[in-house]
């Protein structure tokens, strides 16, 4: 079992009977006498996407989850089903709609470098790549003399995510998004 002060950014642990993965953390030290750095995780549940925060002193014990994760390839979209396809043995994860979550935004055909998590054996959620290039399909028109340094504007993409991209974007262009935060990174 690894301590607080060993744990990293996509560690999957055990908390109060439930599977969470550390989105986040940050570590701060009391100026007070004979206090020990504190280490605050951000914690998503897995599956679920509920959000919770957690301190830990740093020798703190947590217990890591017993979860596997799976490289596969996004295959196609059965109504509110996802189906995904395992890259070393060709078997498929299905998730469904509430399983996904935010994710759904970030999905398109053929998407590679998704990671299906399995516990048990039973897929039960995804993680997906740094970023994801986008088409963007709707957006306000160019304005003149728009640089990169000016205001953004609304854009939908073509799984019908909502990004503020630069003023220079126009429909039909390939753009790049942090899956993370769901922000413009810059043209594909």
């Amino acid at each position: 079992m690894p301590r607080a002060s060993e744990i990293k950014r996509g560690f999957v642990l055990e908390h109060d009977g439930r599977v969470w993965a550390v989105r986040d953390l940050s570590r701060s030290t009391p100026t007070a006498r004979g206090g020990g750095t504190l280490f605050r995780f951000k914690l998503e549940a897995i599956p679920g996407g509920d959000r919770q925060e957690l301190t830990l002193k740093g020798d703190d014990m947590v217990r890591e989850a017993d979860l596997v994760r799976r490289q596969s390839t996004f295959s196609y979209r059965d109504g509110d089903e996802f189906v995904f396809m395992d890259d070393e043995d060709f078997s498929q994860y299905t998730l469904n709609l509430a399983a996904m979550g935010d994710a759904t935004g970030f999905v398109t055909d053929g998407l590679a470098g998704v990671y299906v998590l399995l516990i048990e054996g039973a897929p039960v959620a995804i993680q997906l790549p740094q970023s994801v290039e986008l088409e963007v399909t709707d957006t306000a028109p160019v304005m003149k003399g728009a640089t990169a340094s000016r205001s953004a504007k609304p854009a939908t993409t073509e799984t019908g995510l909502e990004v503020m991209v630069p003023d220079y974007v126009t429909p039909g262009e390939r753009i790049k998004v942090n899956t993370e935060s769901g922000e413009f990174m810059g043209r594909a």
